[in-house]
């Protein structure tokens, strides 16, 4: 038995050797377009590749049940959004504590946190650049204005890392990336927006 998000399909799960062959033809029967699988259930046990391929190496001999459960892009992204606030407040907190360890001359502690705080900067940055190229922003121009003025400012806080003045550092994270790290939180409000008018269509 094959159930899609909870409905049963009418594929016949002893006629397929392997689960690849059963993923393959799922993806192939179009029940997935537009959807991001969440779940997998073999046996009514989570299943998810230890090692790439591994379902071609499962016979279907061994399966009785397997259920495969999704969600759209837009609820993805949805849920992805409010994940995005947490971000945000992650670097905010991040920036505070680098900045009160450079004060407190704890340079190697704050330059490592600093180096954290730098990547995770970087995955939320990637982020919300993905989901503004999926959902078309209305405000594309506030968006473009706060990425500027972010790019700018690590640039400078750059410059500074490498002239090694952590004052200045502390300085600069406290004063100009945590207000610009708030600034963040309409720019997603706004995605949400849209991701909500999207859902709506």
């Amino acid at each position: 038995m094959i159930v899609i998000d909870g409905t049963k399909t009418e594929f016949d799960i002893r006629s397929f050797e392997n689960l690849e062959q059963v993923f393959d033809k799922v993806l192939e029967s179009g029940h997935l377009d537009d959807r991001i699988v969440t779940d997998v259930l073999v046996n009514d046990e989570p299943f998810s590749e230890i090692y790439p391929n591994q379902s071609e190496d499962i016979e279907t001999s061994e399966v009785e049940t397997l259920e495969i459960k999704s969600a759209s892009t837009v609820e993805m992204a949805g849920s992805i959004t409010l994940e995005l606030y947490k971000v945000v407040n992650i670097m905010a907190g991040g920036g505070k504590q680098v900045a009160e360890l450079f004060r407190q001359a704890d340079d190697a502690e704050a330059l490592e946190l600093y180096q954290d705080l730098l990547d995770v900067t970087r995955d939320f940055l990637g982020m919300l650049g993905s989901l503004r190229d999926h959902f078309a922003l209305k405000e594309t121009e506030k968006f473009e204005k706060i990425v500027e003025e972010f790019s700018s400012l690590f640039s400078e806080m750059t410059e500074v890392l490498e002239n090694e003045d952590w004052i200045l550092l502390a300085d600069l994270l406290e004063y100009e990336f945590l207000p610009s790290v708030e600034k963040w939180k309409s720019v997603i409000s706004a995605i949400r927006e849209d991701i909500r008018e999207v859902s709506k269509r």
